[in-house]
């Protein structure tokens, strides 16, 4: 099991690492967020966009639970699960369909889904450690 830890001082760095990311991952790749609100789930998520060659603008899935970013080299699919309690919950998102669908998932909250993960996802971790700094760890990646 692979471990890969930085620390980013802005939001660029953190944008930056994630677009390095994207551009080893391979599709059907599940990325397991971990981090507290505003520690930056989805600045991480718009720089990986980013380094799939995703163009467009990239949002907080908050409101709609699964944002899709087609369009670069992998279809990417950004799950907000904060708000998902059990499997009843969990089905009604399209969780399992997408994992299917050859494309990346990104999970914020994925603590709230931990039994339906994946074995082979990879966890990031995201610590604020002060106003810009952030530690980033991320583990299982291949």
């Amino acid at each position: 099991m692979s471990k890969i830890t930085v620390v980013t001082h802005s939001r660029l760095e953190t944008e930056g690492f994630a677009e390095k990311l994207a551009k080893q991952t391979e599709a059907g790749t599940v990325f397991a967020m971990r981090g507290d609100l505003g520690a930056g789930k989805t600045c991480f998520t718009s720089g990986f966009a980013k380094g799939l060659g995703y163009t467009g603008d990239v949002n907080s899935p908050t409101f709609a639970i699964v944002n899709e970013y087609l369009g670069g080299r992998l279809p990417l699919y950004h799950f907000d699960m904060y708000r998902i309690s059990g499997w009843e919950d969990l089905y009604t998102t399209g969780y399992f369909e997408y994992m299917e669908s050859g494309g990346i998932l990104i999970i914020e909250w994925s603590e709230n889904i931990a039994s339906a993960l994946p074995e082979d996802a990879v966890l990031v971790t995201i610590k604020t450690l002060g106003e810009n700094d952030r530690e980033i760890t991320v583990e299982n990646f291949k």
